[in-house]
Formats: C-alpha cells, structure tokens, sequence
C-alpha cells in the first residue's frame, strides 16, 4: 500500500485471488491446472502447426480453425501463468501497468475468439448452403480479408480500455475476485467516477461478442432452414453433422461468458466463488475442449496428426 498523491488513491496495485476456501490444497490443485496448460498448449500448437505445413488443409474450413486455435493459444498464455503463480508462489500482487497489460490481452485474445467463431458459423453457412460454390466463396483473399477485419475490429475497442482505467483512483480495496485481470472486476474497485467506464466496457461487450453470438444464431437458423430443405434423412444427418464441433466451441465459449457477464453488470451479489468458477470455465475450458473436439469429430485432421507423428 502506498500513497501516491494527495488525493485518496492509496494502492499502487491490485491483488489477484486463489480458489476462495481451498486456499490451503492450491499446491494439489495446481496439478490439473498444469495438466490442462500442457494439453492448451500441445493441441493448439499441433493444430497449427499441421494445418501450416499439409497445404490439402489451406481450405477455408481448416484456416479459420487455425485461427481459433492461435486466440486459444493467446488467451491461455494470458491466463494460466498468473494462476499457476499463485498455486505455485503465492504470489498475488500485479502492479497497475501490468495487470492493464494481462486484461488487455485476456479481453483481445476474448475478442478474437468471438469474431473467429462467427466466421466459422459463416463457413459452416456456406459450405451447407452453397456446396457448389463453396470455394469461389471463400477465397484466399476473402479469408485475409477476414482475419484482418478481426483483428481491427479487436483492437479499435480494446485500447481505449486500458487508457479510460488509468484515470481512476483505488481507495476502497485493491483485492480482485479472480485470478487474473478483467475490466468490470478492475472498475468494481474504483472510488472515482466509473460510469464512462462501465458504458465503454458495456458497448465493447454488446457490439463484439453480443453482435458475434446474435450472429451466431442467425446462422444457425439459416442453416436449419437449409438442412430441412434436403429431401433425404441421410442428407440431413450429414450437414448437421458438419456442425457438431463448432456448436461445441459455440457452447463453451458463450455459456460461462454470458452468465459471468450478466452477473457482473446485473446480478444479486454472489459467493466469491460462483464468479471464481465460471470465469475460470471461460477462459481455460475452451483452449484445452476445442483442440480435442476438433481432432477427435474430424477425420482428416486425426490423418493429418498421425502421419506428421510418424515421419
């Protein structure tokens, strides 16, 4: 704790949270938390690195799972250092530079994920819709495209944050209710005005990821609408089929964030660790799920992986 000025800003920085009541096991804890690091951080990196190298997988399908296995990669780097610094070390304090640089980077990789699994939903809409004109469709050049407004898009609503956070004093208490740093934990512990912060943080929410899952589900009915207009039954089973592993990733990414998110802004107060959970759910269940979802609902990619495993 230290004065910084002559106003009420008394910390200079914040203290991130363990597992609220399991304090005394985090040792043992960390043990699956490892587990899941090395899976994140295998699978992600296999999935990458055989799509990089097998050019019969540079098809629309399997570039967007490429990306969504990068903001996977990304979001857990942002994520499960600093919870396996507090298993580990006990170490929980993250200066203000710091833990605005991991919110940064935790809410961008968010960002990303949200806008990669909407264009997969529009892949999944195309490849259903307009079989035949599938790779005219998705292009190459569409793809960059794509990846490109992505990442514009993440960044053009992501600096701000940080910057909008400088300017707010923290008197009350600097103990965060997670494990890491996120922007409407940060601004619950502000003693300034944080109204402009709430309604920059509640638009980033709503035109991102709130826009992406409406569009989302727009697919989906599209694509609904389509498979019923297939005559046979074996047809219909065949296209659904296609969607089972983005419906996965589409289901563990929204679930937790929707619900930790609507918490945060609108709920009764809760026990600690119900946020504790589904941010935890959020933000480390998908990186280590969707490699796993992937390899095992696609054939080709389960090809691709052994014949790289065994040159």
């Amino acid at each position: 704790m230290i004065l910084l000025n002559s106003t009420n800003c008394i910390f200079s920085s914040f203290l991130v949270a363990g597992i609220p009541g399991l304090e005394a096991a985090h040792t043992g804890i960390s043990i699956p938390f490892c587990a899941m690091f090395l899976i994140t951080l295998v699978g992600n990196v296999t999935i990458m690195t055989v799509i990089w190298r097998e050019h019969t997988l540079h098809v629309p399908m399997y570039l967007f799972l490429a990306m969504l296995a990068a903001s996977d990669l990304g979001l857990s780097l942002s994520t499960f250092p600093t919870l396996l610094r507090i298993f580990w070390l006990d170490v929980r304090e993250l200066t203000f530079p710091a833990c605005f640089s991991q919110m940064f980077f935790i809410h961008t990789f968010q960002d990303v994920e949200s806008a990669v699994i909407l264009a997969m939903a529009f892949d999944r809409y195309v490849a259903i819709s307009r079989p035949l004109h599938y790779s005219s469709i998705l292009t190459h050049r569409v793809i960059a495209k794509i990846g490109l407004t992505i990442v514009v898009r993440t960044l053009t609503v992501q600096i701000p944050a940080p910057i909008l956070l400088k300017r707010l004093c923290f008197c009350h208490s600097n103990a965060l209710s997670h494990s890491y740093c996120l922007h409407p934990d940060i601004i619950k512990l502000s003693c300034s005005n944080t109204r402009i912060n709430s309604i920059y943080g509640l638009f980033v929410l709503l035109s991102t990821m709130g826009l992406d899952f409406l569009l989302i589900l727009l697919s989906y009915v599209l694509i609904l609408k389509t498979v019923l207009s297939i005559a046979s039954h074996g047809g219909r089973l065949k296209a659904l089929n296609t969607c089972i592993s983005h419906l996965c990733a589409v289901a563990l990414f929204f679930t937790p964030m929707i619900c930790l998110s609507m918490l945060h802004r609108f709920g009764p107060r809760l026990p600690s660790h119900i946020y504790v959970t589904l941010a935890n759910m959020h933000f480390l269940i998908p990186p280590v799920m969707n490699p796993i979802v992937y390899v095992l609902k696609t054939k080709q990619m389960r090809d691709k992986i052994l014949k790289l495993s065994f040159k």
